[in-house]
């Protein structure tokens, strides 16, 4: 798989939990994503906001699942599930925990073999965090 990253951002908050949530998304876009193809991470600022999207060419995650892809242990199907068990179902979840801490919102899209996840989160300035791990990211 190819990796192609493009766009900057600046956003206050946690440096280890807003890597945590990027981690988390490329991680299920090479998990999930085609062999052979390209893996977009793309950081856009817009209206007071920096948003982060992932996406990758793979199976289309059908319309009824995608409201529950944040719920903790839902899984889409026992096709998409690791052998031997792997993976807890977990991972979106605490994506969507993390960026909801740090004032932002998470969303996902699929269509024609196409997943973009992405994450909105204040741009630097726009939120005071009261946290003793504030920091530039």
């Amino acid at each position: 798989m190819h990796l192609h990253v493009q766009g900057a951002g600046v956003v206050e908050g946690d440096r280890l939990m807003v890597r945590r949530v990027i981690a988390n998304l490329l991680s299920n876009a090479l998990r999930y994503g085609d062999s052979g193809s390209t893996v977009m991470i793309t950081v856009t600022c817009e209206a007071g906001a920096v948003v982060l999207a992932v996406t990758n060419r793979g199976d289309t995650v059908a319309p009824e699942h995608l409201d529950r892809l944040f719920d903790r242990f839902y899984r889409v199907d026992s096709a998409r599930q690791r052998p031997q068990g792997d993976g807890s179902g977990l991972v979106l979840a605490i994506s969507k925990a993390i960026v909801l801490a740090h004032g932002g919102r998470i969303d996902v899209c699929s269509h024609e073999r196409t997943t973009v996840f992405s994450f909105h989160l204040p741009a630097m300035g726009s939120v005071a965090l009261k946290s003793p791990n504030d920091a530039k990211v």
